[in-house]
C-alpha cells in the first residue's frame, strides 16, 4: 500500500492538470463566498438570514473542480490507456485503486481547509460592513462558535466527499466526459429538477436525498427545523453516495479488464 501510495501521490504532484484544478477550487470557493457576502445586507435587528451560510456559500463553486479532479484522477489514465500501466505495476486492483482513494483525499482535504478557511475570512471581514453585526444579533464569524466550527469542519469534508464521489462514479463509467457529465448533473442539475416538482412532499424527499441538498445542509447555523435533514446526517447522505460509488468503482475494477 504505501508503493501504491507513493505513486499515486507522484501522479499528483508532478502534473500541472491537478494543482491546477485544485488552485481553481481554492479561488472559486473564496471568490464566491466574497461576492455574496459583499451583497447581502441585514438593516435590521432580526433581520434573519444565516451568516455562516453566506460566507461558505462558495462551496456550491468550489465542489466542480474538486469533482472534475475526483473525475480525472482514474478517468484520465482510461482516456490515454495509462492504466494498464498502472495495474501491470500494482497487480492488487482494489490497493491501486484505494491509494488513489486516499491520495485524493488528502489533497482534497489540504485544499478545501485553504479554501473553507478563506471564505470564513472574507465573510468575517465583510459582512459586518453590511449589518451582521451585534446590534442587529449577529456575531463574529468566528471558529470559536460551536455551530460555525461544525460548518466549516462540514464543508471540508463535503468537498472531499464530492471528490470521492467523483472517483467511484470514473471507475465505473471508465470515460472522463461520461463521469463528469453525471457527478456535475448530480449535484447542479438534481436540486434544479426537485424545485420543478410541485409536490411538496416530494420535494423535500429529493431533497434529503440529493447529495449537494443533503450534504450542504450541514453549514446551516440557523433555523434547523427548516432543514431537508439536521447537519450531520445530510452529510452522511452524501458520504453513503461516495461509499457506494467507490465501492461500485473498486467491484468493478476487479473484475473487468482494463
Amino acid at each position: 500500500m504505501r508503493a501504491a501510495l507513493r505513486a499515486e501521490w507522484t501522479k499528483l504532484r508532478t502534473v500541472a492538470g491537478p494543482r491546477r484544478l485544485l488552485l481553481g477550487m481554492i479561488v472559486a470557493t473564496v471568490a464566491l463566498g466574497a461576492a455574496a457576502a459583499s451583497v447581502v445586507t441585514c438593516e435590521s435587528a432580526g433581520c434573519g438570514g444565516d451568516p455562516v451560510r453566506f460566507g461558505l456559500i462558495g462551496v456550491m463553486l468550489g465542489q466542480a473542480p474538486a469533482a472534475v479532479l475526483g473525475v480525472l484522477v482514474i478517468g484520465g489514465e482510461y482516456g490515454s490507456g495509462m492504466i494498464r500501466t498502472t495495474l501491470t505495476a500494482m497487480p492488487r486492483r482494489v490497493t491501486a485503486f484505494a491509494a488513489k482513494a486516499v491520495a485524493l483525499a488528502g489533497v482534497v482535504a489540504v485544499a478545501g481547509t485553504v479554501a473553507v478557511l478563506g471564505s470564513l475570512l472574507a465573510g468575517r471581514l465583510l459582512l459586518p460592513r453590511h449589518g451582521f453585526t451585534a446590534a442587529h444579533g449577529h456575531r463574529a464569524l468566528s471558529l470559536a462558535d460551536g455551530p460555525t466550527l461544525r460548518a466549516v469542519v462540514g464543508s471540508i469534508l463535503y468537498l472531499t466527499l464530492i471528490a470521492l464521489l467523483s472517483l467511484g462514479v470514473a471507475a465505473v463509467v471508465r470515460s472522463s466526459a461520461a463521469g463528469i457529465g453525471i457527478v456535475l448533473g448530480l449535484l447542479y442539475l438534481l436540486p434544479v429538477l426537485t424545485q420543478a416538482i410541485g409536490d411538496p412532499h416530494w420535494q423535500r424527499r429529493l431533497e434529503q436525498i440529493a447529495p449537494m441538498s443533503a450534504g450542504l445542509a450541514v453549514q446551516a447555523t440557523t433555523d434547523l427545523r427548516l432543514l431537508p435533514l439536521q447537519p450531520w446526517a445530510g452529510l452522511a447522505v452524501t458520504a453513503g453516495w461516495a461509499a457506494a460509488a467507490l465501492a461500485a468503482g473498486a467491484l468493478l475494477l476487479r473484475v473487468r479488464d482494463a
